[in-house]
């Protein structure tokens, strides 16, 4: 008898110390995300879109782009290179952010707006980028895709 309440006391001590796996907090990792989202359109904005996504984009991201096959990794980043963001700007408004329970991926979703420099227009799309964490805590692009042409009468920012 003796042994077996030594038994329940030794495993009911090890189920007191032992420690409950506690995730990050969901409202603090959305707004984190909603953060990166917005410094990553604000650095597009002034400093150029290339410059933004060679920031912002990790070394094995997506992209998905009309009339390309998906563009991965290395290729990636070639294509960024290579374009031409001179004659234009762009920037984006995110709606909404989802992070992972673990809080090491998330979404963000909303609106993009193109300005070219040489006309009076505003071209809006939609667009999706999925992010995971760096090995440093950072948020990096790994899939961006967007839609092109929305009605600018129902877009507000």
């Amino acid at each position: 008898m003796i042994k077996w309440i030594c038994t329940l006391f030794v495993l009911g001590t090890m189920a007191c110390n032992t420690q409950v796996e506690k995730y990050p907090d969901p409202i603090e990792e959305k707004i984190g995300l909603l953060q990166s989202d917005k410094a990553f359109s604000d650095m597009s904005k002034e400093k150029g879109m290339k410059a933004a996504f060679i920031q912002f984009i990790d070394s094995n991201a997506v992209l998905l782009r009309k009339n390309y096959m998906p563009i991965i990794g290395a290729g990636t980043i070639d294509y960024l290179i290579q374009q031409n963001d001179t004659s234009y700007t762009i920037n984006w408004q995110s709606q909404n952010a989802v992070v992972s329970k673990s809080a090491d991926m998330g979404y963000t979703f909303g609106v993009y707006a193109v300005h070219p420099k040489n006309i009076d227009t505003v071209l809006y799309g939609t667009y999706v980028n999925i992010w995971k964490k760096d090995t440093q805590g950072i948020w990096k692009i790994v899939l961006d895709t967007g839609n092109e042409g929305i009605d600018s009468s129902t877009t507000e920012f």
